[in-house]
């Protein structure tokens, strides 16, 4: 049978999900606790390959087994043997066509910058600390720009493997509350480092160095070279996977992740 897990962890001390042959993946831990549990080798695959230093309050996987335990004993028994950095949220017995990458239709990203003149000990591998002011209106405005279906080669990583730069992002937003910037995407996929990459090149609109029609002049040009540079990993959390409602799967805005 298959098995969906939600799952959250803070990426700071990991190469990323997928398991490493110098580091260490979230991907070799989880599969670690899972095969224990269940009693027998198993591969967990994912909804979106983070990379090293970025979070997730909402990622979602599938593994497939013949052992036979409760949605409660898997979650459970797994989080029991989990560092704890890394957690499950929930499991449930799912149909074997589901799969977490490919049932997917969405995707929602989330990232903060510390908007202040002082650095913060709390936040320190949370967010993204920039002490000049940014106008969080005019980034919110520039951003509007790329929503739609786009070529978004100009906030890719140079490595990206992906088969096709086009991407639809179906929303994006950036607000300010008191101190934080924080900007919220959503999209059907995403391209390597292309939030980061976005992120970056927003800050610079924010910051005053670059106006709206740069960044829309950016997306045209699909030049990567063009583009801001690419914020750190550590203020970026994957906050929301979406599927169609016949799986039945929990939905994060259901959660209680909304927290930094």
């Amino acid at each position: 049978m298959r098995i969906a897990i939600g799952v959250e962890y803070d990426g700071t001390a990991y190469n990323g999900w997928q398991r490493q042959q110098n580091g260490t993946g979230i991907q070799e831990k989880l599969e670690a606790a899972v095969a224990a549990v269940a009693d027998h080798d198993v591969e967990v695959s994912c909804a979106g390959r983070t990379d090293a230093g970025v979070h997730a309050s909402a990622q979602v996987a599938h593994f497939d087994t013949e052992s036979r335990r409760d949605d409660r004993g898997w979650l459970l028994g797994i989080n029991s043997l989990l560092p704890g950095d890394i957690s499950l949220s929930w499991a449930r017995r799912v149909d074997p066509a589901f799969h977490a990458r490919y049932s997917a239709t969405a995707r929602t990203y989330r990232y903060v910058i510390l908007n202040r003149l002082v650095r913060s000990a709390l936040y320190r591998y949370r967010a993204w600390w920039v002490h000049e002011p940014l106008d969080a209106d005019a980034m919110h405005a520039a951003a509007q720009g790329l929503v739609g279906e786009h070529d978004f080669s100009a906030f890719r990583a140079a490595g990206c493997q992906a088969s096709s730069p086009v991407r639809e992002i179906l929303a994006i937003e950036v607000r300010r509350e008191a101190s934080w910037v924080i900007l919220g995407v959503t999209a059907n996929a995403f391209l390597q480092h292309m939030v980061r990459n976005i992120a970056g090149s927003l800050a610079a609109v924010g910051a005053g160095q670059c106006t709206s029609d740069w960044l829309a002049d950016v997306l045209r040009s699909r030049d990567r070279r063009r583009a801001g540079v690419a914020a750190p990993p550590h203020g970026l959390t994957l906050t929301d996977v979406t599927y169609p409602e016949t799986y039945g799967l929990p939905r994060s805005s259901k959660l209680g992740n909304t927290l930094l």
